[in-house]
């Protein structure tokens, strides 16, 4: 049993638990307040009975007019919670919010390595959209993929017609 609920700062000194993954992006402070002050919305916790945190979601709106979006900028569960759906739980929570904002689409880059990840998002109707070359700074060999779902607002998925090229980080708006 768990419960979803925005991330307050104070999480912010108790989430070592999920941060130490190897697979998963950490960040410093000043970012994680970034997403609390503009888009409170989309960054949320799992939180078990006990009030360990079990897993988070942060994302954030973005884009003009048909490229208009939600974007996944982390997502990981605690390796002692995995397997239980609290992923697939944060991602359909962070779909509800960006069709609330009218948005066409999510996106969300994944190592191409996280073949666990990126079966997950297909299962949950992500689609490769696009390769970006050597996309993770801290490891220049490894790609990752462009995965998008389209929402109601598109209605001809015009937004996940996958591209045929690969693309630098440089490239990605």
């Amino acid at each position: 049993m768990s419960i979803i609920r925005p991330l307050t700062c104070n999480d912010l000194f108790k989430f070592n638990n999920v941060n130490l993954d190897p697979l998963t992006e950490t960040y410093g402070l000043p970012f994680y307040m970034l997403y609390l002050a503009h888009w409170p919305e989309y960054v949320q916790v799992a939180e078990s009975p006990s009030g360990e945190i079990m897993g988070y979601i942060m994302g954030k709106a973005e884009g003009r007019g048909n490229s208009w979006h939600g974007h996944v900028t982390a997502l990981t569960v605690s390796p002692d919670y995995r397997r239980l759906g609290l992923a697939a739980k944060l991602m359909k929570y962070l779909e509800e919010v960006s069709e609330k904002k009218q948005a066409y689409f999510v996106d969300l880059f994944v190592r191409v390595s996280n073949k666990v990840a990126i079966q997950m998002y297909q299962q949950l109707g992500y689609i490769v959209y696009r390769t970006v070359l050597e996309y993770y700074s801290g490891d220049p060999d490894e790609d990752a993929y462009d995965m998008r779902k389209a929402l109601s607002r598109d209605i001809f998925k015009q937004s996940v017609i996958p591209l045929i090229h690969p693309v630098r980080p440089e490239d990605v708006e």
